[in-house]
């Protein structure tokens, strides 16, 4: 008992005197990183960027209980533009839409769709088209057996887009007011430009005019360093509470169907400090709406969970 007492004693000091230092030297190192100034708007790489996104859409019940769940699959393409006043070409490979466990079908009609859209370079040429998205493809969608498309699942593939790219408002350097670029150090914080600003809901002859989402304060957060597809990344949180929006669908021409509501979104955002390329971006979202329906005495309240991943792939195994 006494040699393993001795033993132990002469480990422990050998171990002290042998890390001690070493752990004094690596210390001061991971200080210097988690104290320096960063660059969070680097020029992108030109090389091609492909995304994966899944959208995962829960209806509650008052009770608590989930009653329905849609996923939307969206697939993109971006070609980086050589040209730093003209917008990157995006193409949709694939759009799926998946309804209370069903078999997932697709949009043919989306398929290798191609479109266009940078931060500060889109809206210029339209500004009545959110993110410079012509609202006009989502109408009347049919999926891949022929049939159409209800319109409140044609809003959701069309939001898709809006929201794949509402990372980039985030995670791009902001044309006007704070933002990223705003970002420094980890931990700094900001209250982004995109606060409060109202832009219009717009999916033609199906969303009347006047329907509109409006945010809250949104705060940008500085988290910290992470290492997405071996690429070193700023970690991002943006987050906003206090959000409404209105919407007056219009399933039928002589039909209008109003839904008020408040929503809180927030998620993370991992960008590639390097090349400058969203490499993982998450957001969660909890939507509670009113909506009255003419044909209806009572109004329909709804609390619906959203959840998204958006994930950078190195190339689609069909591709």
């Amino acid at each position: 008992m006494k040699f393993n007492k001795a033993a132990l004693m002469i480990f422990t000091i050998v171990f002290t005197l042998f890390f001690s230092p070493l752990h004094a030297q690596k210390k001061p190192g991971l200080e210097k990183t988690l104290k320096a100034t960063y660059n969070l708007v680097p020029q992108h790489s030109k090389d091609t960027q492909y995304y994966e996104m899944r959208t995962k859409l829960n209806k509650h019940a008052s009770d608590g209980k989930i009653k329905d769940t849609e996923i939307y699959h969206l697939y993109l393409r971006c070609v980086p533009s050589n040209n730093p006043l003209q917008a990157d070409e995006y193409t949709c490979l694939k759009f799926g839409v998946q309804i209370n466990g069903t078999a997932e079908v697709t949009i043919p009609s989306l398929t290798n769709w191609k479109y266009y859209f940078s931060i500060g370079v889109s809206n210029q040429e339209n500004k009545e088209l959110v993110f410079g998205i012509d609202h006009k493809k989502f109408e009347q969608l049919k999926d891949e057996n022929g049939k159409d498309l209800p319109v409140e699942n044609t809003y959701h593939v069309y939001n898709a887009f809006i929201d794949f790219h509402s990372m980039s408002v985030f995670s791009e350097k902001t044309p006007n007011g704070i933002g990223v670029q705003d970002l420094k150090k980890i931990g700094d914080k900001v209250i982004h430009a995109a606060s409060y600003t109202q832009p219009p809901v717009n999916l033609g002859s199906q969303v009347a005019a006047g329907s509109y989402f409006k945010n809250g304060e949104i705060t940008l957060t500085f988290k910290g360093l992470s290492i997405v597809n071996e690429k070193t990344c700023a970690l991002l949180e943006y987050d906003s509470g206090l959000s409404s929006f209105y919407m007056l669908m219009k399933p039928m021409p002589n039909m209008e169907v109003p839904t008020k509501g408040s929503s809180h979104y927030f998620g993370d955002i991992y960008k590639d400090l390097s090349g400058g390329w969203i490499q993982l971006a998450t957001l969660h979202e909890f939507v509670i709406s009113e909506t009255n329906v003419p044909v209806l005495n009572n109004k329909i309240n709804g609390i619906i969970e959203r959840t998204i991943n958006i994930k950078n792939v190195r190339k689609f195994a069909d591709e």
